[in-house]
């Protein structure tokens, strides 16, 4: 695959952190949990994919963070050290009304932490394998 499109994917995935970490700032009141959740999960899953890209692994369609992780797993044991946490989860269901929940600050957080962390390690794994 093209270094553009990987590079695409990339900046897609960093896009989403930077969309929750603005979120982050706001005053309380006004931060949207929910769209910070779902952002990291975002990010995460993008940058996974955009990883698996770059080693020329096909994947489905997916949301799913924990399958991502397993099919890299299997290309690189050392991501066995990486935490998706419950980012899944703000995929799909923080975003319909049908089951109602909106994350608390410290939850946004945390969710921030994963995504970045993920982040940090996928593009350190990336920079060394080029």
């Amino acid at each position: 695959m093209s270094n553009v499109y990987i590079d695409r994917w990339v900046l897609m995935a960093k896009n989403d952190l930077k969309v929750a970490r603005n979120e982050l700032k706001l005053p309380k009141r006004d931060m949207v949990t929910e769209a910070i959740c779902f952002h990291c999960q975002q990010s995460a899953e993008k940058i996974l994919k955009a990883y698996l890209i770059s080693r020329g692994i096909a994947f489905a369609k997916t949301h799913n963070l924990e399958f991502l992780l397993e099919m890299c797993i299997k290309e690189d044991a050392e991501f066995k050290n990486v935490d998706v946490s419950n980012l899944t989860y703000y995929a799909v269901e923080v975003r319909y009304p049908d089951d109602f929940y909106i994350p608390d600050q410290k939850e946004a957080e945390e969710s921030y932490n994963v995504a970045d962390d993920i982040m940090k390690f996928v593009l350190k794994k990336m920079k060394s394998k080029k």
